[in-house]
Formats: structure tokens, sequence, C-alpha cells
């Protein structure tokens, strides 16, 4: 089983692109991007937990392992 890697903030809808750092996940991956997380204070906001560096997926694994493309900012 692998992250889900989701595309995008919740919060702000910044693309995240899965082989880049730059996002924040929560044990339930929830995924934030780092100036949102930084503003919450690195909380969760849907479980309160602790948003951590999510890790890069390398590209060539995508075909194999692609991430996700459900967008979950709700605007």
């Amino acid at each position: 089983m692998s992250l889900d890697m989701r595309p995008d903030c919740e919060k702000c809808g910044v693309d995240l692109p899965a082989e880049l750092p730059g996002a924040f996940i929560c044990s339930f991956e929830c995924t934030f991007c780092a100036l949102c997380a930084d503003r919450l204070d690195e909380r969760c906001p849907n479980c309160g937990g602790e948003l951590l560096d999510r890790p890069t997926r390398a590209r060539h694994l995508h075909d194999k392992h692609p991430p996700s493309t459900v967008r979950k900012f709700k605007g």
C-alpha cells in the first residue's frame, strides 16, 4: 500500500506534484502546502493531527504507483 499523494492543498488549492517537495500531510493524508501548514501551526484542521513533510514519489514510479488525481480543495 502506498500514499495517495493527493494533487492539491485542501486549504488553498495550489498544485502539489507527487515528485516535488513542499506538501505536508497528517496520518489520514489530509494534504496542505507549506504556507498553509505553517499558517495552521502544523496542525490538521480536519483531525487535529500533526502535519509533517510528505515524502516525494520518484517520477519513474508514477506509472506503476500513480498519484491520486482527486482534488480535495473545496474552494
